[in-house]
């Protein structure tokens, strides 16, 4: 019984020598994570250095897409990006609401870097849907009512708009309930929905109140339009009007379900 209890312990003292299995993994698991750590610095302090402080991939020129009104040299001028600059460090929103601020004309942009030495600037301009004449010169309104350019000479083929606003006491309740900038955007909205045949040959729209808004045609025919609710309905029931009444001078399709014309 002794011999044979001093050979286990024999046994157990064999078994027992080294370090336990749970403390080499950890062991092994700290020299791996050290390695890869070391790997990365190595690794890194070039990659930040060829982003940061080489002369590789530096700002160098801006090009300008998409202008209509605009020149590509006042879009640069008003980006004003910081050409020697790291590319990577380039503020891209900044530049995009440099624009924005500084020419209205935009309605957006697109600040793409181009590596490895180029800023890219997509720009899409407004379009004028109607034009206020003012001190002899024309403001532009775009399709959501907004007043972004003041020009010296009307854009041929976009319609006048004129808020001559009545002295009756509906049209004054207008104004005050829905306000100028209301009535204008119901004008813009007006001026979508008219007929692309229709909208070429529109000269005016007029304004009165919320519920009447009025078209006036080059050739002299007019097309009382109401608000600009139902505008679908609307333009369609004014083609199949004008084409029913060739003749006639004077459309109402202010109540779509019940249109009008007269005249010849």
């Amino acid at each position: 019984m002794a011999g044979s209890t001093t050979a286990e312990r024999g046994e157990r003292q064999q078994e027992s020598s080294g370090p336990p299995p749970v403390r080499r993994l950890r062991r092994r698991h700290l020299r791996v994570i050290v390695i890869l750590g070391l790997a990365l610095v190595f690794l890194g302090i070039p990659t930040v250095w060829l982003f940061y402080g080489s002369d590789w991939l530096r700002a160098e020129h801006v090009s300008v897409s998409g202008t209509r009104v605009l020149t590509p040299d006042q879009v640069e001028a008003a980006a004003d990006a910081p050409l020697g600059k790291p590319l990577i460090s380039v503020d891209t929103d900044a530049i995009e609401t440099r624009l924005r601020q500084k020419l209205p004309r935009i309605d957006s942009v697109d600040v793409v870097r181009s590596w490895p030495h180029g800023i890219d600037l997509k720009v899409v301009e407004r379009t004028p849907v109607l034009i206020v004449q003012k001190a002899g010169k024309f403001v532009e309104v775009d399709d959501e009512g907004v007043r972004f350019a003041t020009v010296s000479e009307a854009p041929k083929g976009v319609p006048a708009l004129e808020l001559t606003l009545s002295r009756s006491s509906s049209a004054a309740a207008s104004l005050r309930r829905f306000g100028e900038a209301r009535l204008v955007r119901e004008a813009v909205g007006v001026a979508r929905a008219v007929p692309s045949a229709v909208a070429r040959d529109t000269r005016t729209v007029k304004v009165r109140s919320y519920d009447d808004i009025s078209l006036e045609l080059r050739d002299g025919r007019t097309v009382a339009w109401g608000s600009s609710e139902k505008g679908a309905a609307k333009a369609h029931t004014l083609t199949a009007l004008m084409k029913a009444s060739p003749g006639a001078r004077y459309f109402d399709v202010s109540v779509p379900t019940a249109p009008a014309s007269s005249g010849s």
